[in-house]
């Protein structure tokens, strides 16, 4: 019943994460094409009220007419609306489910048997849950230093840009070396959204209410409040992507379980970020292709590097040779079934992750590739647990060929 619970939260955790990361991503991207789309007003009267610029659109069977003021109007609504709850809501959620997911098994699933880094191999489950909260906290606050000092009145955005693209390969590197593969992308996207999401409630929204408050006593708001949340929502914009390709890589063994995943995480978010300046631009009439096609090539480096090297199996080299099916099958019964089950013995497990189960012939053949690939990369049995041997890897090898 525990794990039924557990898995249940997860269930309706996940669900509320997705939705309000769908209203608060599409939301920004909506505001990011309209800030874009602006054009110079025609009429003369808007601009002597202040109107900086103005889009008209059409949706849903009827006309929409936004204006942006460069400064402040002649007075606000009382229904101002505001964009931050969906942050908040995304960013918290999320983190409820790293809880869930990670934090209450982190010796399952934080801690990295394989890293090359002694001290990171041997973690206690409670070292690796503190190491990942300062590895989130540590994350955000690097990054936000790095603005304030770089390019603290939005002088040296460039560089600014480069500094974080360093940053996150930095994460990348880190990551992959602390933490097991599927955890070590999840919290290198991690980093990013909790970026995201402190972004709006220490710099956008505070920024923007004192520019409320000052008009509200008849003062001239702060530019530079304007400015700051523009800088912080155009790094949103860019962490978009990278970060929903990471989110959902965690069903996808041959990225986190390669030897240089960090590599291939690196060019994913590279990538990701590319893409969407191409349509950052298309907003504001700019039609550049090389964005995408450079996004693309680096996406083609990844299949590339992560891409399966033929190499004959360390068991024998003939027909002769191939283990007999009993002997894998016992192999995935003393390994795999005790969570891949239809009735998981695995305390935790209320069912088979991602609905794969090992309990006859059948089911076991039907995922010969894919056990072959998890048992060679040394990602399964996770945190090897069972204590599978090199030698028992072989097996499976020399039985998938």
């Amino acid at each position: 019943m525990q794990s039924y619970i557990l898995d249940f939260a997860n269930f309706m955790l996940r669900w509320l994460h997705v939705i309000a990361a769908i209203a608060w991503i599409g939301e920004s991207i909506y505001f990011v094409m309209l800030d874009n789309g602006l054009k110079t007003p025609k009429d003369e009267n808007c601009r002597k009220k202040g109107v900086f610029g103005e889009m008209w659109a059409v949706h849903g069977g009827g006309f929409y007419h936004n204006q942006k003021y460069a400064t402040s109007p002649e007075k606000l609504p009382d229904d101002l609306h505001w964009s931050f709850w969906k942050s908040y809501t995304t960013w918290l959620s999320g983190f409820a489910l790293f809880v869930i997911l990670y934090m209450v098994n982190p010796g399952f699933y934080l801690v990295n048997p394989n890293s090359s880094w002694e001290w990171a191999a041997n973690m206690a489950g409670w070292q690796a849950n503190v190491l990942a909260l300062v590895f989130l906290l540590g994350g955000w606050v690097v990054y936000n230093e790095m603005c304030k000092r770089i390019s603290p009145n939005m002088e040296r955005d460039g560089i600014l840009s480069l500094a974080v693209a360093v940053l996150m390969v930095v994460v990348a590197y880190l990551s992959v070396q602390m933490f097991s593969g599927r955890a070590a992308f999840l919290l290198t996207g991690a980093v990013m959204a909790t970026a995201m999401s402190a972004n709006v409630f220490f710099w956008i929204i505070p920024g923007q209410r004192r520019m409320v408050n000052a008009m509200k006593a008849g003062e001239a708001p702060n530019p530079l409040d304007g400015k700051r949340g523009k800088q912080r929502s155009v790094h949103n914009t860019y962490f978009t992507l990278p970060v929903v390709l990471l989110m959902i890589s965690n069903h996808y063994s041959f990225a986190y379980s390669h030897e240089y995943a960090w590599v291939l995480m690196s060019l994913f978010i590279f990538a990701g970020a590319l893409i969407r300046q191409f349509f950052v631009l298309m907003h504001s009439g700019k039609i550049q292709p090389a964005y995408p096609v450079a996004g693309v090539a680096l996406i083609a480096v990844a299949f590339w590097i992560a891409a399966p090297i033929g190499q004959t199996p360390a068991v024998g080299n003939g027909a002769a040779d191939t283990p007999a099916f009993e002997e894998v099958q016992a192999l995935v019964e003393q390994h795999c079934v005790a969570c891949h089950s239809r009735e998981p013995t695995q305390p935790g497990f209320a069912a088979p992750p991602a609905g794969i189960a090992y309990d006859t012939e059948d089911q076991v053949l039907s995922q010969k590739s894919q056990i072959q690939q998890v048992v060679a990369s040394k990602y399964m049995p996770l945190g090897n647990m069972t204590g599978m041997t090199d030698e028992e890897r072989d097996v499976i090898a020399a039985w998938a060929e």
